[in-house]
């Protein structure tokens, strides 16, 4: 088997994803106007209708679908067998979104996609509903004959933490079983840039909870002496950076990432830092995004500036989501977290730490020829741009999941999105450009 696509094959690949352009735009339109929210507090017969929307598209191509649950929403396995003795492919997208936030915040209505220059804005259109078209894209530049025997994965709980994946992984499992896995739902270094992510970090969260009293008491009465829960809160909160704002948990795994080019004025505009802020940490950007741990507060219960009284408020409660080395393991890093917490009680309060959540990071060994004929997919796709290798700070903790249930397939994170994107946030776009070079590269 060739791993190496002839030039005339790739140019009139290439061809006929341009011709399917249109068609593949309208689709994901369609998809995305639909408000596929799979956290609980929204409408999940919408869920159900994107989970129904998908399979139609795979229907569509050929592959023999079904859709199923595990207890939580739902998701979509098709299949296509492909010529005889040639492998298979595992594609995987979800089609679950992030909330929309606040309407206030978007520039075009949330879930009708709206084309600005080169980019179509609306809520999950490259997260990770181009990841779905992207797959429907190069099913379809193949019409009838697939190189390949696909396979096509669309999960429907991503955005909530991939809960009944084990079980579907259990029980499907052996229906996704492949000799390569390509993971639509991670970015490209740039715009013009196509990149692989072979690193991704893992994550944990928790809950802590600091207690000074058994009740509130009135605050000029007793303030002095007694402590309050929330001020111990910040104190043990601001524990966990030292000066520099590195994370100051001992124990915790971290390394240099990849020497690739990124300024500090490159994290500024990608982050949108305030004005007069200095990023935090010590050693490469890179580094600090990709391989080193990170702490973020990322909620607090607390009486409220508006409602407050005059009280010494006895509990503060925070969560804490934390990232951690491609490499470390969950439960490692949490054992570690509590006992950070529980040393730095702040004037013998009682701490008490809950487990709310954690995920595996991800490290692959991206040599081989699966590889290297994604790399020179790349770099067709792009013009002879050269792919580079990339880490990226978040999870997907449905690639460990994925890669210790079939340790032998090669893992491709591949993506849709550019730094411009805004996944998650208010604004999110897709470059229909990129887009197109992406759906070819699969091709």
């Amino acid at each position: 088997m060739s791993h190496h696509t002839s030039p005339e094959r790739t140019q009139e690949l290439a061809a006929r994803v341009r011709d399917l352009m249109p068609g593949i735009r309208s689709d994901l339109e369609a998809l995305t106007r639909i408000p596929s929210v799979s956290l609980d507090s929204f409408d999940q017969r919408h869920v159900e209708d994107s989970a129904e929307t998908v399979a139609d598209l795979l229907r569509a191509e050929g592959l023999e679908v079904e859709i199923v649950r595990e207890g939580g929403r739902p998701a979509v396995i098709g299949h296509r067998p492909g010529p005889e003795g040639a492998p298979t492919v595992l594609l995987y997208a979800h089609h679950d979104v992030q909330p929309p936030g606040d309407d206030a915040d978007w520039d075009t209505p949330v879930f009708e996609p709206t084309l600005v220059g080169e980019r179509l804005y609306a809520r999950g259109v490259a997260d990770d509903k181009a990841g779905v078209l992207a797959h429907v894209a190069a099913l379809r530049a193949h019409g009838d004959r697939p190189p390949v025997g696909v396979t096509v994965f669309v999960e429907g709980e991503e955005e909530v933490g991939s809960e009944s994946l084990p079980r579907i992984l259990e029980r499907h499992g052996d229906r996704l079983a492949c000799d390569a896995i390509v993971l639509a739902d991670s970015h490209n270094w740039r715009i013009g840039v196509p990149a692989l992510t072979t690193t991704l970090r893992g994550m944990v969260r928790a809950v802590v909870e600091v207690r000074a009293l058994d009740h509130g008491v009135h605050s000029g009465l007793y303030g002095g002496p007694v402590p309050d829960g929330l001020t111990a809160l910040c104190r043990l909160l601001a524990t966990l950076h030292d000066e520099a704002g590195d994370v100051a948990v001992e124990g915790l795994m971290s390394s240099e990432a990849a020497d690739l080019d990124y300024s500090e004025d490159d994290l500024r505009r990608d982050s949108s830092l305030a004005e007069g802020v200095r990023p935090i940490g010590t050693g490469s950007i890179l580094s600090r995004q990709w391989t080193k741990p990170s702490m973020t507060v990322i909620g607090i219960d607390a009486p409220s500036v508006d409602k407050a009284a005059n009280l010494l408020t006895p509990v503060g409660r925070a969560k804490l989501s934390m990232r951690i080395h491609p490499a470390e393991d969950p439960r490692t890093a949490y054992q570690a977290l509590v006992r950070h917490l529980e040393a730095n009680a702040p004037w013998g309060c009682q701490v008490s730490v809950t487990h709310d959540d954690d995920g595996r990071g991800f490290a692959a060994d991206a040599q081989g020829p699966v590889y290297d004929a994604a790399r020179a997919a790349f770099r067709d796709a792009w013009d002879g741009t050269e792919p580079v290798d990339i880490g990226v700070g978040g999870s997907i903790p449905f690639v460990a999941a994925f890669a210790e249930k079939f340790p032998d397939a090669a893992i491709l994170v591949t993506g849709v999105e550019d730094p411009d994107t805004r996944a998650h946030a208010a604004n999110e776009s897709l470059h229909l450009g990129e887009f197109e070079r992406v759906c070819v590269a699969e091709a």
